[in-house]
């Protein structure tokens, strides 16, 4: 026979699914990606271009910003990522492509010079800036964002690996954080966000 259930098991169930309901219901603001608008800081920091010169994040205002943190040498997951953001960044319609950008801050400065930075954001187009500095200013940036990387031990030829995030994080052009996109956000999504963000400024 099977038990019917009691008010009481159906409130057990019933309400935290509405509570969920609600809260969804309250934080969906149709991005597909996801909201950090209330808990992430405006952007900030103090680096260095590829001309080598200090740069300021008020320098970068104006335009939908794209925030990642990686290396040069880094064997997938940068490349990986920077690839998607251009793929997403080539599908927006020519008159907000210009509006957006994408700040590609080294997390090994010891071999990612403003040289080595400058040819390869190059390579994966005219929106991609490397930035790279001091230790003290990129630790500043990544625990601003709460980013954490680490060294490898190096081999017998001094090569090493480094170990960081493959967030990005999207600021509007006034500098405020948005959106947080991870590696495991469809493309599609990644651009309607980023299109919805350039739209708006």
């Amino acid at each position: 026979m099977t038990a019917t259930p009691t008010r009481r098991t159906l409130a057990r169930w019933t309400l935290p699914m509405l509570a969920a309901l609600t809260l969804a219901g309250c934080s969906d603001q149709n991005w597909r990606t996801t909201d950090v608008s209330e808990i992430m800081p405006a952007l900030d920091f103090t680096l260095v271009d590829e001309d080598g010169e200090t740069v300021q994040a008020d320098d970068y205002l104006g335009k939908t910003t794209l925030l990642y943190f990686g290396y040069t040498h880094c064997p997938d997951v940068c490349p990986t990522t920077l690839a998607r953001l251009s793929a997403a960044t080539h599908q927006l319609d020519e008159s907000l492509r210009d509006d957006v950008q994408v700040l590609f801050v080294s997390v090994d400065p010891a071999r990612d010079t403003p040289e080595v930075m400058g040819r390869y954001a190059d390579a994966f187009g005219p929106q991609f800036v490397g930035l790279t500095g001091e230790t003290e200013q990129i630790d500043a940036l990544t625990n601003r964002y709460r980013i954490t990387y680490s060294y490898d031990e190096p081999d017998a030829d001094g090569r090493y690996d480094v170990t960081h995030s493959s967030a990005v994080f999207a600021f509007d052009p006034q500098g405020d954080a948005q959106l947080l996109m991870r590696d495991s956000d469809p493309l599609d999504n990644i651009v309607a966000d980023i299109e919805r963000l350039a739209t708006q400024s």
